[in-house]
C-alpha cells in the first residue's frame, strides 16, 4: 500500500473548465503531498524557465480502456517483450530524459520527484524486457483509477509500445475500466496513432472525480 505523504503547504486548486490555457498556475513546490494535492486535482507539473509549471490542459489525451483495440503492429510489439513493472524506476526515469536533448524536460527535481513518490509507492514503472535487458518503458503516477503517464522511452524497437500495452492490460485486469482513466496529457500523432484520444477539461475532471475512488490496479 501506497504511503500518504505529509499535506503540501501551498493551497491548490483546479483549474476551471473555461480557463483558456493549458498553463494554469506557477510556483510551489515538488515534494510528495503537494504532487499528490494536484494530480487529485487534474494538474501536473513541469520545468518552466526557473520555476515550475501546473497544467491542466484544455483538451486532455486519455486512452479508452474499455475499447482500447490494439493494431497488429502493437500486439506484435507486445508480444516481442516481457512487461514487468517497478523492477528499474530510476532506470526508465533516466531513459525517459534524454539528457542533451532540447525538447527534453525532465531534469533533476523531476528526477528526484518522482522517484521520491516511487519510493512511497505512488509512481510507477512498467517495463519491457528482453534478453538483453531494459529494452524500454514508461513511468507514471497511480492514484485510485487515475494512471497519470509522464513520459515513454525506448532502447529498443518498438518497446515504449510494448510497455503501453502491458499497461492496458494491468489496467483492464483490475477491473472496472470503464471508471480508470489512463491520462497522457496532450495529444500527439503518435499517441493518436496508438489509441489515445482528447477529451475536454470538464469531462476529464468529471472522469477524474469517479476513477479516484476505484481500486489502484499498481
Amino acid at each position: 500500500m501506497p504511503v500518504e505523504p505529509e499535506a503540501t503547504p501551498w493551497q491548490l486548486h483546479a483549474a476551471p473548465d473555461d480557463h483558456p490555457d493549458d498553463l494554469w498556475a506557477v510556483g510551489a513546490d515538488l515534494q510528495p503531498g503537494t504532487l499528490l494535492a494536484a494530480y487529485r486535482l487534474g494538474l501536473f507539473p513541469m520545468p518552466l524557465h526557473d520555476t515550475i509549471g501546473w497544467f491542466s490542459p484544455a483538451r486532455r489525451a486519455v486512452f479508452p480502456l474499455s475499447s482500447f483495440a490494439p493494431s497488429r503492429s502493437l500486439r506484435r510489439a507486445r508480444r516481442r517483450y516481457e512487461i514487468r513493472v517497478d523492477r528499474a524506476f530510476a532506470d526508465v526515469v533516466a531513459g525517459c530524459a534524454r539528457p542533451g536533448e532540447p525538447e527534453s524536460w525532465i531534469d533533476g527535481q523531476i528526477i528526484d520527484a518522482y522517484v521520491g513518490l516511487h519510493e512511497l509507492g505512488w509512481a510507477h514503472s512498467i517495463e519491457a524486457w528482453d534478453d538483453k535487458g531494459l529494452a524500454g518503458g514508461l513511468y507514471g503516477v497511480s492514484i485510485g483509477g487515475l494512471f497519470a503517464a509522464e513520459s515513454m522511452f525506448y532502447a529498443r524497437t518498438d518497446a515504449s509500445k510494448a510497455a503501453l500495452v502491458g499497461l492496458v492490460e494491468l489496467l483492464r485486469g483490475a477491473g472496472a475500466p470503464e471508471r480508470r482513466i489512463l491520462d497522457a496529457q496532450w495529444l500527439t500523432p503518435h499517441l493518436e496513432a496508438l489509441g489515445a484520444v482528447e477529451v475536454t477539461r470538464g469531462e476529464y475532471r468529471g472522469r477524474l472525480e469517479a476513477a479516484l475512488v476505484v481500486d489502484a490496479a499498481l
